[in-house]
């Protein structure tokens, strides 16, 4: 639980949660503490200003209220990108890349927006398919629909 108004967790969250704990047990519910979680992704880079707008566009987020940088889902469904400071490196090898998937005709909005923020087409070649593009500090997202899909 979070307050959606600060976009974070405060005492009223966890008053909340208690209490609603409380009638769950009173009516003989268990807790699973172990099916709750919430995935961010951290992604580190030496100027975040630099890339930030290509996120914002191709992930259609929105910067937190309470972070100039971070980026937020209004609507809570997709993971907050955070960037973390690091020292400038070469072109990131990547051991893993995101994947949006969105519905065909968002596809080519998200794509025009994420290049007019600076980033950069590396392949279209599978398109509708997937298009790989790039922020301005190579690394990659592939924006995907299911289009051209035979499953």
């Amino acid at each position: 639980m979070i307050s959606h108004d600060v976009h974070g967790k405060t005492q009223r969250d966890v008053d909340l949660a208690r209490r609603i704990s409380e009638l769950a047990a009173e009516r003989g519910m268990v807790a699973e503490p172990s099916a709750v979680s919430r995935v961010e992704v951290g992604l580190d880079t030496w100027d975040a200003e630099e890339i930030q707008p290509f996120w914002r566009a191709v992930l259609g987020l929105e910067p937190h209220p309470r972070s100039a940088i971070d980026l937020v889902d209004p609507d809570g469904n997709k993971p907050t990108l955070w960037f973390q400071q690091c020292e400038p490196h070469q072109l990131p090898q990547q051991r893993f890349h995101l994947d949006i998937r969105v519905p065909p005709e968002v596809a080519e909005q998200r794509i025009a927006a994420a290049l007019a923020a600076g980033g950069e087409l590396i392949s279209d070649e599978r398109a509708p398919r997937f298009t790989v593009l790039a922020d301005p500090q190579g690394n990659k997202v592939c924006v995907c629909t299911q289009a051209g899909r035979d499953d």
